[in-house]
């Protein structure tokens, strides 16, 4: 679990400490990565919640899910298509599943670790 939290924040930390600027010809490119990673963490989030993560499906996954998403882009800039718009859709699709199926792990730990209301009769 602490591989996905310490990937995020020394992301954002270098982001935030670093003047670089992005062209905006890779404006994309950087969106559909930037989105691609996310859908990982919060998968790797949804993974560790259901006692199923593993290090190397993580980390394989978050090479991948970049690695296709830029070539699904850099395919359609080629054909004249926007083929990135197909990548968002996909990748936000599957981050807000991850999201809801966090969300309702997590209410239903903290339901079973709440002490129950005592009815008066």
């Amino acid at each position: 679990m602490w591989l996905p939290i310490f990937g995020l924040i020394v992301g954002i930390v270098f982001g935030l400490l670093t003047d670089i600027k992005v062209p905006e010809e890779y404006a994309n490119y950087l969106s559909i990565a930037v989105l691609a990673a996310l859908d990982t963490l919060f998968g790797g989030i949804r993974a560790h919640l259901q006692n199923i993560f593993d290090e190397k499906v993580f980390v394989t996954g978050f090479f991948f899910n970049i690695a296709l998403a830029a070539s699904l882009a850099f395919l359609g800039v080629h054909l004249g298509v926007d083929l990135y718009l197909a990548a968002i859709f996909a990748f936000g699709v599957r981050l807000f599943q991850n999201i809801a199926v966090i969300r309702s792990i997590i209410l239903k730990k903290s339901n079973t670790n709440s002490p129950e209301k005592i009815e008066k009769s």
